[in-house]
């Protein structure tokens, strides 16, 4: 297995979505356009690759001076536990630097993952649910 690593590379939705699926993070895999939207609004994507398959996804939204929001960190199943997600969190922090924040909401049974990989919890967060 060579996994290579991109940044910004040109992603389409059905792509995204099946490595949603893979996976196991829960999104609107069956909403293509919604998929496709989050893709190009996000300002800084890492994608992991073994060949010409997408493996893992980290996609953020940042101002690249104070903050960034992790909105996605995604790995296939297969995939998982061979340090694709600590390189792309990795890779991420070294494009941000020393300044930035990053932040994240994790899924229930991904709240013992992050701590591992350098994340510590905050209690000091707010959030407004989507409607859908």
């Amino acid at each position: 297995m060579n996994i290579t690593y991109r940044a910004n590379a040109p992603l389409q939705a059905e792509e995204v979505a099946h490595l949603f699926r893979r996976s196991g993070i829960r999104r609107p895999v069956d909403d293509l356009k919604r998929i496709q939207k989050m893709v190009e609004n996000a300002n800084l994507i890492l994608t992991a690759w073994d060949g010409n398959k997408l493996v893992g996804i980290a996609r953020a939204v940042t101002d690249f001076s104070y903050c960034c929001y992790l909105s996605d960190l995604a790995v296939d199943r297969a995939y998982q536990r061979k340090g694709i997600g600590q390189e792309l969190i990795r890779q991420m922090r070294e494009r941000l630097g020393d300044e930035v924040m990053l932040l994240l909401l994790a899924a229930p049974e991904a709240m013992e993952y992050y701590p591992h990989i350098g994340f510590e919890k905050a209690e000091n967060a707010w959030l407004i649910r989507r409607k859908r």
